[in-house]
């Protein structure tokens, strides 16, 4: 008997087999396609955006950074360095990238050595080209193999080396960087350093640079710094300022342009020895403190300039801030009789008086509701117009200065330069104060002509003495001479413009008159007939100048002070045929001499053998003072 028949589906291996070939057929398909786009991609990359790929990657990796130009230096008037820069280098590594070339360098060559071994090598190198020390910083093998070993991106091992020394670490060793560093050196260090400043390496700044801290190196930065150049480095990461070290990682864009040089007014023999002077007449005398100008009096260039405090700027991290002032242009003072060459112009210039003008002098004065007497005690006298400077009579300069009369006064007090600054170039200066005519009260006049109720620094103090030694032309002071560019090229500078203060014929009458300060009289009037400053006399030249004393402010009461005193003195040599101008000021001297007069005579004796100044034809005529 049959079976029925079944009615079944398609065999289940029949049906498997057929969705495998169809998906195969399409996976293929796929992949086919997908090389094709790979294939186009490859041949775009490759060909038609190969070079703007390549100019991007290099990009990503490269960085401008700026080339320091180097810095001026500052000369005296015949050319000898008081500062200029010398190029050093600084050696650094970048750790990351000096084990990943080292791992690289392994790999192919297993027998190098290992990575300690590498640093090791360095470190011992580093000892054996620098020595144990560098600029006060430790190179020996040790230290140098402690900082190489530091897990850090970046790691500076020394700075301040010299460039030949650091290019052979560099060529022997192409992981260990160099980069620019500049020393600034003052070859002689205190010398002229309240004047020069100081100035210094910058290698936190943006961009590192050589930047002036303190007096000219600050004063005059910009014309000193040139400009910067610009190059391509590569870098650890795009804009980051980490250089990667080896060779052909750099490229100049733009050649930096060296800073100008200064050359100044002073002369560095002169100057040398006038702050040796100065120190030594300070401390001999136990004043506070001590200062110094010498002026060229056809020019008014400041020859030299000394302070008895100074500092090396070199190392001027310990300078004190009384040591870094530079009192002649920032400190002032009431300068005492000094001032009262004012009224002698005045007088004379007016018609007022003559030389030989015979004055009634009282021993006081009474102005407004102040009483003023001479500094030595007398009843009437009868004075001889130059006997009331020669003796510097109170008295006898206020009756003067009250036929003058306030308004002239005032103008004249200008004229010298008074109030302002003397736009010198250096920087710090002080104007003075001279109280406004509108302001003065009536004693005010009873104080101004005798050098109180003012005050003024010692470079225009100075600088009103190169006015009557001049012929009665004051030019302002100045201390730099030239602009000297890097190929050498010579930019002198335009002396300033000078004003006329009196006539020269006034001008030689006061200081004919002032000659007679250092008068030293004999026989027995010898003390009434003699001068105050006799110790300024030297011998063979005739001195014109002028003593002062000017009591100082007492901070516990605001009054004048009966212990405390600027001294001060300005001087002309020789009188007859003015070369030299020298101011003075002495703050609160307590052992004697008490007096600027010496120093003044021992700067003048140096200034006449240095620059050979001839002799006087003929010696300062004794004349009479007090009749």
């Amino acid at each position: 008997m049959r079976r029925p028949l079944s009615v079944r589906g398609p065999a289940p291996g029949r049906r498997r087999g057929g969705n495998s070939r169809v998906r195969l057929a399409v996976g293929r398909l796929l992949l086919v396609g997908a090389l094709l786009l790979a294939g186009v991609k490859l041949v775009q990359v490759q060909g038609f955006q190969a070079e703007a790929l390549s100019a991007q990657a290099e990009r990503q990796r490269a960085t401008e950074i700026d080339i320091p130009a180097p810095r001026g230096s500052i000369l005296d008037r015949n050319g000898n360095q008081l500062a200029f820069s010398v190029e050093a280098r600084a050696l650094y590594v970048v750790p990351p990238r000096m084990r990943e070339e080292w791992a690289t360098a392994l790999a192919a060559d297993p027998d190098i050595g290992s990575f300690e071994d590498r640093i090791a090598d360095i470190a011992a190198f580093i000892e054996q080209t620098l020595g144990k020390e560098v600029a006060g910083q430790k190179t020996d093998r040790d230290t140098m193999l402690a900082k190489l070993s530091l897990d850090t991106t970046y790691v500076e091992l020394v700075d301040n080396v010299d460039p030949g020394k650091a290019a052979v670490i560099t060529e022997k060793y192409n992981n260990v960087g160099s980069e620019y560093r500049a020393v600034r050196v003052y070859p002689n260090g205190e010398l002229a350093s309240n004047i020069i400043g100081a100035a210094n390496w910058r290698k936190n700044e943006d961009p590192p640079a050589t930047r002036g801290l303190l007096g000219l190196e600050i004063a005059q930065d910009n014309l000193l710094a040139g400009s910067n150049g610009q190059r391509i480095v590569d870098t650890m990461q795009g804009n980051d300022n980490v250089v990667i070290p080896g060779p052909n990682r750099s490229r100049e864009l733009a050649a930096a342009i060296p800073g100008k040089s200064l050359e100044l007014t002073l002369d560095v023999d002169t100057q040398y020895a006038l702050q040796g002077m100065v120190t030594e007449y300070t401390k001999k005398t136990k004043a506070r403190s001590g200062s110094a100008v010498v002026l060229d009096v056809r020019t008014g260039e400041i020859l030299a300039m000394a302070n008895d405090k100074t500092f090396d700027p070199n190392d001027f991290g310990k300078a004190t801030e009384d040591q870094l002032r530079n009192i002649a242009v920032t400190s002032v003072f009431e300068p005492g009789s000094v001032n009262k060459v004012v009224t002698a112009a005045a007088a004379i210039e007016d018609g007022i008086y003559q030389p030989d003008s015979v004055l009634e002098v009282d021993g006081r004065i009474k102005v407004a509701d102040r009483t003023i007497s001479d500094w030595w005690q007398h009843g009437p006298l009868d004075m001889t117009f130059t006997g009331v400077f020669a003796k510097s009579s109170n008295v006898g300069t206020l009756l003067t200065a009250q036929k003058i009369g306030q308004d002239r006064y005032s103008d004249m007090l200008r004229k010298f330069g008074l109030g302002k600054r003397t736009q010198s170039g250096l920087p710090g200066e002080e104007p003075g104060y001279v109280p406004p005519l509108n302001q003065w009260s009536g004693s005010t006049f009873g104080n101004l002509p005798i050098g109180q109720g003012l005050n003024m620094t010692l470079l225009q103090m100075t600088s009103m003495y190169q006015a009557i030694a001049n012929d009665g032309v004051r030019i302002p002071p100045r201390i730099v001479r030239a602009e000297v560019s890097d190929d050498g090229g010579r930019k002198e500078m335009s002396p300033p413009d000078g004003e006329r203060v009196v006539s020269p014929q006034t001008a030689k009458t006061v200081r004919d008159m002032f000659r007679s300060v250092m008068q030293n009289a004999s026989g027995p009037d010898a003390l009434v007939q003699s001068g105050t400053g006799t110790p300024a006399a030297l011998p063979g030249y005739q001195i014109s100048g002028k003593t002062g004393t000017a009591q100082q402010i007492d901070p516990k009461c605001g009054c004048y002070s009966s212990s405390d005193y600027w001294i001060t003195f300005a001087g002309i040599l020789p009188a007859d045929n003015p070369r030299f101008v020298v101011g003075i000021m002495l703050d609160n001297p307590t052992e004697s001499p008490q007096s600027a007069a010496p120093l003044f005579r021992d700067v003048a004796s140096y200034l006449s053998q240095r620059y050979q100044v001839p002799m006087s034809a003929e010696q300062s005529p004794t004349v009479p003072l007090v009749l």
